[in-house]
């Protein structure tokens, strides 16, 4: 007995002293909207992440074409270890450019359950609600129809190692985000439909606000970015009154500026074009539409194209509840978010037009705000054919994960993903790319035009 003492008490000394020196925020338990969770190190590991965190019930079966509901809470504590479905889409084509480029790998899973966002947070802030730590909202784009958060392009690494919490989330896309019609109106509380997709954005936003402090984020330094349809989702969420105040800096990447790249249809013509789709499938009540599967509506959606002989973009449009003007519009009335902005393009996509309208944009602000609006232009042709600054060529630098892809990239294309890590962060940190000094990377303004030409050197 005397002996198993001994080792009893030599045990618990040995076990105490290996946790007196475990580092005290190794792994918090966070506390956040639903119950508890944890994240995992990434392999960088001084970087924790936390995949497929739910910020909203799942928009299923009742809740489907319904404005997103609460988190369903859960028992116990949520290791968050693995990535989300993605929104239900059209798997990729292999042969495809884009799919070539960036979906080599396969597709995730698609789902109608895809609310679920993933955050990146430096591992030695997570659980100090007073790091104040300023944090970016990432909109993926693929024209409101395709996409996911956490593609091959995407991660938060550089990000959060650089002192700044990344936040990407999927939403609802195609029929199931953006789907109108007549009957979905009439049961609405505010007699109108669609935009369920932007509802979605603004939930996922209204969850950062809410929780991201858990994570040693500051709630009222958020950042918002997007390219292609996500950057006109971010001038959505500017514009709309239900997310502009929750928004301190925001950056619009090859959607151009004044001007609707994507225009949206009047409500009550995307309310005929819905019913259009859903009788071509044989729905034509609300129990029909909500008891088909999302194969049965995509297959309708796609007959629908097939019969008219076009391409339909299904899209949010302005619906005088959560979106009441274009961006345009509101840009014109002084009614967006009065914070500092950034737009660009990449050189070889639909140029000169966005940049057209991306001055004309800068421009009327100077005459609105006191706050700057930064141009650039990402020049840089990737190595590798086809030899071009293609539409999204920028995603590999903005998150610095070349090394994902099948590019040829060179030593002077990490220095420039570098250079452009610093620009995006500081953008984050300041509302300013050159950080909180006066840089190279001067305003736009009417009597001093600049934009910056993003190239390796």
């Amino acid at each position: 007995m005397k002996l198993k003492s001994i080792l009893g008490f030599a045990t618990a000394a040995l076990l105490a002293a290996c946790t007196a020196q475990q580092p005290a925020n190794e792994n918090p338990v966070l506390t956040i909207e639903g119950g508890q969770i944890q994240g995992v190190l990434t392999d960088s590991t001084n970087v924790m992440v936390y995949k497929g965190i739910p910020y909203a019930a799942p928009p299923v079966g009742d809740l489907r074409w319904k404005r997103p509901q609460p988190v369903v809470a859960w028992e116990g504590v949520r290791v968050m270890d693995t990535f989300s479905a993605a929104s239900v889409q059209a798997a990729h084509t292999p042969g495809e450019f884009y799919t070539e480029e960036f979906y080599f790998g396969g597709d995730p899973e698609f789902s109608e359950d895809c609310l679920y966002l993933n955050v990146w947070a430096p591992a030695a802030t997570v659980g100090k609600t007073d790091a104040k730590l300023p944090v970016a909202f990432w909109v993926h784009g693929g024209a409101y129809s395709a996409g996911w958060g956490h593609e091959i392009t995407m991660d938060g690494d550089a990000w959060a190692t650089r002192g700044v919490i990344l936040v990407t989330i999927n939403y609802r896309l195609g029929v199931l985000g953006f789907l109108s019609h007549p009957l979905l109106s009439k049961e609405d509380v505010d007699g109108v439909s669609g935009n369920y997709g932007t509802w979605d954005q603004v939930a996922a936003l209204k969850w950062v606000k809410k929780n991201i402090a858990q994570f040693g984020g500051d709630p009222d330094n958020i950042m918002i970015f997007g390219q292609s349809a996500g950057a006109a989702s971010i001038k959505n969420l500017v514009t709309s009154n239900e997310s502009k105040k929750l928004v301190s800096k925001a950056v619009i990447q090859s959607i151009g500026g004044l001007g609707e790249l994507i225009p949206g249809p009047a409500q009550d013509v995307a309310e005929a074009q819905g019913k259009e789709i859903m009788d071509a499938g044989g729905f034509t009540t609300l129990e029909a539409m909500r008891a088909a599967t999302p194969q049965q509506l995509s297959d309708a959606f796609r007959n629908y194209m097939a019969e008219k002989k076009t391409y339909v973009m299904l899209t949010p449009h302005i619906d005088g509840r959560l979106l009441g003007k274009t961006f345009t519009q509101a840009a014109e009335d002084n009614t967006i978010a009065d914070v500092p902005y950034m737009l660009g393009s990449t050189l070889d996509d639909m140029m000169p037009t966005m940049g057209e309208g991306i001055d004309q944009f800068a421009f009327l602000r100077e005459s609105q705000s006191k706050h700057p609006v930064y141009a650039y232009r990402f020049d840089r042709r990737l190595p590798g054919e086809p030899n071009t600054a293609y539409h999204s060529s920028e995603l590999w630098f903005i998150f610095k994960t070349l090394k994902n892809s099948r590019r040829p990239f060179t030593a002077a294309d990490y220095e420039l993903a570098d250079r452009m890590m610093d620009y995006w962060t500081n953008f984050a940190k300041y509302g300013n790319p050159n950080g909180n000094v006066d840089g190279e990377w001067k305003a736009d303004t009417k009597e001093n035009p600049f934009v910056m030409h993003l190239d390796i050197k």
